[in-house]
């Protein structure tokens, strides 16, 4: 009895972490700038003013026409859902090679350091083809920012 009763409750926990992540998703800024406040209203004061256009940012939640966001430095607020847009921009967590074609193989392009902002241009399996000033190129998927689904 009792393992079942552990078991019911481990099948409870995860289908309530299941359920909160998929309610999670990712978005990019807009605009040059755009205003975080500290609830979701205008009425709410400006906590942080965000200066940099296609920042990727993740929805934790939402109320009316407000998201509540985070970011990935882990400021959050809330922002009015025009400021916002589906996303295809991602940041780097770690340094990464720029690759001519979607294979650690193939002639190497350029280092990208971490923290650069990059836009999606495709991705497949492990790769991304990526587009960052006057650069494209193929990168692999995984330690980034952003999603690229």
């Amino acid at each position: 009895m009792q393992k079942l009763i552990i078991l019911s409750t481990l099948i409870i926990i995860f289908s309530l972490n299941t359920i909160a992540n998929e309610n999670e998703y990712f978005l990019m800024l807009k605009y040059k700038e755009a205003n975080l406040r500290y609830g979701p209203g205008f009425d709410y004061p400006i906590k942080f003013i965000y200066k940099k256009k296609y920042l990727p940012i993740k929805v934790i939640d939402k109320k009316d026409e407000f998201r509540k966001i985070i970011d990935i430095k882990n400021n959050s607020g809330w922002i009015h859902r025009t400021q916002l847009r589906k996303n295809k921009s991602f940041i780097l967590l770690e340094d990464q090679l720029l690759f001519s074609k979607p294979t650690k193989y193939s002639k190497p392009i350029l280092k990208i350091s971490k923290g650069r902002l990059l836009f999606a241009k495709r991705c497949k399996k492990k790769w991304c083809e990526v587009k960052t000033e006057e650069y494209e190129g193929w990168i692999t998927n995984d330690n980034l920012w952003g999603n690229i689904k």
